[in-house]
């Protein structure tokens, strides 16, 4: 499910350049605040991998609903979960 949603986001990824050290600059449209740049394209999509997990577990600790990107969501329960030992 997690992985899905990145890679679904990632499908929806948009790419510029821009003049700067890091002159690749790439966003999701759908995930407001999640972009990230870097000196190639494959360095941008890395750090974006790791901005949307970090945009996606600050929502969550916020209570706030995550988009669903192409037929994939996210939710968190916030009834207690057992755990057995």
């Amino acid at each position: 499910m997690f992985s899905e949603y990145i890679e679904a986001a990632l499908e929806r990824a948009v790419y510029k350049t821009i003049e700067d050290e890091d002159p690749i600059f790439v966003s999701v449209p759908e995930l407001p605040g999640a972009w990230a740049t870097g000196k190639t394209i494959e360095e941008a999509r890395k750090e974006l991998i790791s901005v949307i997990e970090g945009w996606i577990a600050l929502r969550l600790r916020m209570g706030r609903s995550i988009p669903p990107i192409g037929g994939h969501t996210i939710t968190a329960s916030i009834e207690p979960v057992s755990v057995v030992e």
